[in-house]
């Protein structure tokens, strides 16, 4: 266990390196002063692992490197631990003795492998044994166990998502509206590879093996947030109505709907998609109502929150651009924290997005034709809901303000130069 230590916290004898920056990191720097647990959610290989790598950095800036223990849960090294949680004391103790510090900042990835874990971090954190404590986990209902409710207002709670369109901008060198203009043609190439591959930037980076590395991703987190997580007897029908959901992404269902096509116990499809929403895969959306029941009620659709899972996992005959740009704009909104509902009472609208007051309607074309215009600006005029802003979002396309609604080009809305996203 010692050469897993020396492993894992290469910060002991030098920083990292070669990190990208995040955007969510200068509001996590801003959380450090505060004593309360900080706890980091969201999908494997979102970057929970280099947010924690750059906090580690920014700390050794004022306190020994060495004080600073960094463990990540997943590495079977670790596997022994699992089963208690008392033996996480173990970790503390033997770094200390490697390196002669007392731990002052403890890192904990995945911890949802550890059983109870949150019976430990409340001990070391109601006994101030550390300064601070910094968790990941790879599930929503990651504080939603039966101990959970021991953490109760000792943390608070981050949301990691994969980069965004505006951070892999950064990462080519596109870093301002001038840049972004100069090289038009190089942002919406980006489209294109995001709207293929997802955004992880393991997958960007890679040269020749997009494919691979998205499936190895996708193959993790059914069988091990998933599946194995949730103790699902049945890996054969979950992997069927995984693939269904996402081959039929953005396409209206109810659970009965899906439980015949697949004959399948409805009880059974509602509980495999909220095990796909708490690994992050997928998101249920709903139609925007007043009413809750109403919402409840109707039918839904899911979405995929990265996009390479849908290009490179659903049954396709030929590539769908629409579908795959709509899931791409449905995946920024959701990056920006905007609740995300549509329309489809009478008429169609994609999504009513909404954050604190700001109230949007968005319909989405990949390209406006004049075969496609009246119907694509009919659910926009159609709509009687008041909103601060109506958008026909486009792959490369932007137009005046007519009747209320801007026709705006995706890669220009969400480069990060936009405002008002």
């Amino acid at each position: 266990m010692e050469k897993a230590l020396f492993t894992h916290n290469k910060h002991w004898k030098e920083p990292y390196s070669g990190l990208y920056q995040r955007s969510i990191y200068s509001s996590l720097l801003g959380l450090l002063s505060l004593r309360q647990i900080q706890v980091l959610k969201g999908i494997r290989r979102s970057g929970k692992t280099t947010l924690f790598r750059l906090l580690i950095n920014y700390l050794s800036e004022t306190v020994n490197p060495k004080s600073i223990l960094y463990v990540n849960l997943d590495d079977p090294y670790f596997s022994d631990l699992y089963g208690n949680s008392k033996s996480l004391y173990s970790l503390l103790e033997l770094s200390e003795k490697v390196t002669g510090e007392p731990v002052q900042y403890l890192f904990l990835d995945e911890v949802q492998n550890v059983e109870a874990w949150e019976k430990f971090v409340k001990a070391i954190y109601d006994n101030e044994v550390v300064k601070k404590i910094f968790v990941t986990g790879s599930n929503s209902s990651l504080l939603e166990g039966e101990y959970a409710k021991l953490l109760s207002g000792r943390y608070i709670e981050t949301e990691v998502h994969a980069p965004t369109f505006a951070e892999i901008l950064k990462v080519r060198g596109i870093g301002s509206r001038f840049d972004l203009l100069d090289r038009k043609v190089e942002a919406l190439r980006v489209t294109d590879e995001i709207m293929e591959y997802g955004s992880f930037f393991e997958v960007l980076e890679e040269p020749e093996h997009k494919r691979s590395i998205i499936l190895s991703y996708y193959d993790t987190i059914v069988f091990k947030d998933c599946i194995a997580n949730n103790n699902l007897r049945d890996a054969k029908t979950f992997k069927e109505v995984t693939h269904f959901m996402i081959t039929n992404s953005g396409s209206l269902y109810s659970y009965t709907s899906i439980s015949k096509a697949l004959g399948v116990n409805d009880g059974t499809v509602k509980e495999y998609i909220h095990v796909l929403e708490d690994s992050y895969i997928c998101k249920e959306v709903r139609p925007y109502a007043f009413s809750l029941k109403e919402q409840i009620r109707s039918k839904k659709k899911v979405y995929v929150n990265d996009n390479g899972f849908l290009s490179q996992t659903s049954f396709k005959f030929s590539r769908n651009h629409g579908k795959t740009f709509e899931n791409l704009v449905y995946t920024e909104f959701n990056k920006r924290g905007y609740e995300i509902y549509f329309h489809n009472k009478d008429f169609e609208c994609d999504f009513i997005c909404k954050k604190e007051d700001q109230l949007i309607a968005v319909q989405v074309c990949y390209e406006l034709t004049p075969h496609n215009r009246q119907r694509e600006f009919g659910g926009l005029e159609k709509l009687k809901l008041k909103t601060d802003h109506k958008w026909l979002l486009t792959y490369n396309q932007s137009e005046a303000l007519v009747n209320g609604i801007e026709v705006i080009a995706f890669w220009d809305l969400f480069s990060g130069f936009d405002e008002r996203v």
